[in-house]
């Protein structure tokens, strides 16, 4: 009973300072006390970032990844893994021993680490610590039954929950084929994550590269948790999305506290023991009333003290008495240990959002020509009043309206943690189209801390442009001009991307435009275009086409300019189209009078054929 009764104590305690303590924790990426994540996952064969780390969609909310089933309800010791006269705040100092309930198998740690760290490449405004898959694994599995995996990071046989068939849990029907489970009837949770197997067909991860999503992988179930807890665009660095994550994997304010508690404790420092040797948890949540088997030691305690009670029948009346009272005082001791508790625990229920006190800006220039990556990335440093550096603080940096430059997948607005030097470094940011000024915005969610970092966007020069081949440019009235090719350099290298002017003038010593010249055909209100916009391409070149002549002959000047100096004249020739002169008469043939003489003119030289008309008509002939 007394044990019971500590542990509701401990529980209550969890939901205030060892709750806050643990948000506070999870700022950081890596907990005070805590060794550097692996760049490999040690076990695994495969590098981070690598193998199947595709976010499905959806996200984890409206049910649960291990459909709510039973969990183990340990809670760690009330001392704190904490090295003796080292501050927790300290983040430089390993911890190589201590408590065995600090103690997580080295494959498991290693998946865990390996897990924040894949998902932090991907998804880094989740802010996804190691501790919080590692209180999980705790309250899921024991760690993978203290560490029983194999080199790949297996377990040496199935993790199964009980079947999800409605008695006590909830009612799940297979979905699987007892693929997964084992179990054509009913679902059950699988691995040392306890994913079902429906959520596992959506977030199953292959992590270590093996070809294969297996729930009973230790680094494949941690990636896939992983995933699941920043799923929806959380970030677990704020507290509400943090109880939003870990109630989307077991939906009960119980399992919550008993993470949140693990989480903390994980937080302020562990170590490492060999695989297979990690402490096995006992009380689950699905042992209730007066035979919920206590831990190993408890039974062994009770047996002896009623074993000399018969073996001591003459002092009994002399020493029962002083014997009996001070076993009472014996319960007073948790109350004398627990006050001592937050002097230790204080500094890490400060959380750094609340302990920074300012945002440096970073110095570097932020400059970037257009449609190019900024050479230096947009920076703060968080320190405290002391002026000393404050690491896992939130740090959002946004992008003003104005802009077209973006951060990574189009983003205008990115969350980082600040290191352990302070800094929070923004992802890589790209410039638009606009070549503009404008202003980084940097605050801390939840504060009015904010600083302003200016970034400059720069239009891309050329200081020479030059025409690619020497024909003469020379077009009739009304015809095509062939297609011309310049070539613009920046200090003798060739200049992508950058914007050339083109301008038909009517002569080489003037820059406005011709009024007659040829011109780039005509826009929608039928008006001839002289100038037009173009831009040289990926090898520094640039194509004039559709150039047409103009109505009147003569010699007209393409004139070309870039920023940065560059200029180029190029000569259009505009002439008459050839004419065909009128063919000569011949002299020995005289057309015209053959055609004016009357028809009945050569029928009679005499003249007196008009006569003849009458004489043959003549009655008396």
């Amino acid at each position: 009973m007394a044990a019971q009764f500590g542990r509701r104590l401990r529980r209550g305690a969890t939901s205030g300072a060892i709750v806050a303590a643990a948000v506070a924790a999870l700022a950081a990426s890596q907990g005070p006390g805590a060794l550097p994540p692996p760049t490999d996952n040690l076990s695994g064969d495969s590098a981070i970032g690598a193998g199947d780390a595709t976010t499905p969609p959806g996200g984890g909310d409206g049910g649960s990844a291990t459909g709510d089933s039973p969990y183990y309800t340990d809670l760690p010791p009330l001392n704190t893994p904490n090295r003796p006269g080292v501050a927790p705040t300290a983040p430089t100092v390993p911890i190589v021993t201590g408590p065995a309930e600090a103690g997580i198998p080295a494959t498991v740690l290693a998946a865990y680490r390996r897990a924040e760290a894949s998902v932090r490449a991907s998804d880094p405004s989740c802010n996804l610590p190691w501790q919080l898959l590692a209180g999980i694994g705790k309250v899921e599995s024991g760690q993978a039954r203290g560490g029983r995996v194999d080199g790949n990071g297996t377990t040496l046989s199935p993790i199964l929950g009980p079947a999800l068939d409605g008695n006590g849990f909830a009612l799940i029907q297979d979905t699987d084929r007892g693929a997964f489970d084992g179990d054509t009837t009913h679902d059950r949770a699988v691995g040392p994550m306890q994913f079902i197997p429906s959520t596992w067909a959506v977030w199953g991860q292959d992590a270590n590269g093996d070809g294969k999503k297996d729930p009973n992988n230790i680094y494949d179930a941690a990636q896939a948790a992983g995933m699941y807890l920043c799923a929806g665009g959380r970030n677990l660095a704020i507290k509400a999305d943090l109880d939003r994550a870990i109630l989307s994997y077991n939906r009960s304010t119980e399992y919550l506290t008993t993470v949140l508690t693990w989480f903390e404790y994980y937080g302020r420092g562990t170590h490492t023991v060999p695989d297979g040797t990690g402490q096995l948890p006992v009380d689950r949540s699905d042992r209730f009333g007066p035979d919920r088997p206590l831990r190993p030691t408890a039974p062994t305690s009770p047996s002896p003290s009623t074993t000399p009670t018969p073996d001591r029948p003459s002092p009994k009346p002399t020493n029962p008495a002083p014997t009996t009272p001070p076993k009472p005082t014996e319960p007073t001791k948790p109350p004398t240990t627990e006050p001592t508790r937050p002097p230790v625990g204080t500094p890490v229920e400060i959380p750094p959002t609340l302990r920074v006190a300012r945002l440096k800006p970073g110095t570097a220039a932020l400059t970037a020509v257009t449609e190019s990556t900024f050479a230096q990335a947009a920076t703060v440093t968080a320190v405290d009043a002391a002026g000393r550096p404050v690491a896992g603080v939130s740090v959002r940096f946004e992008l003003p309206a104005t802009t077209d430059a973006r951060f990574p997948a189009g983003a205008t607005t990115v969350t980082v943690t600040s290191d352990a030097r302070g800094v929070a470094k923004a992802p890589a940011l790209r410039a638009g189209e606009k070549a503009e000024p404008f202003t980084i915005r940097a605050s801390v969610p939840g504060r009015s801390l904010t600083a302003e970092l200016k970034a400059t966007v720069e239009v891309r020069k050329a200081d020479a442009l030059a025409r690619v081949g020497d024909a003469a440019l020379t077009a009739t009235t009304g015809g095509d001009y062939a297609e011309v090719t310049v070539e613009g350099r920046l200090d003798g290298a060739l200049a992508p991307g950058v914007t050339v002017t083109a301008v038909v003038t009517d002569s080489a010593d003037s820059a406005q435009q011709s009024a007659d010249g040829p011109s780039f055909g005509k826009d929608a209100a039928g008006n001839s275009i002289r100038t037009k916009v173009l831009k040289t391409d990926a090898n520094g070149r640039l194509s004039i086409k559709g150039l047409v002549a103009g109505e009147k002959a003569g010699s007209y000047v393409l004139l070309l300019t870039a920023p940065g100096g560059g200029t180029a004249k190029l000569t259009l020739t505009v002439t008459e189209p050839a004419t065909t002169p009128p063919a000569s008469p011949d002299p020995t043939t005289d057309p015209a009078p053959t055609a004016s003489e009357s028809p009945s003119a050569p029928a009679s030289p005499s003249g007196s054929a008009s006569a003849s008309p009458s004489a043959s008509t003549s009655p008396t002939a």
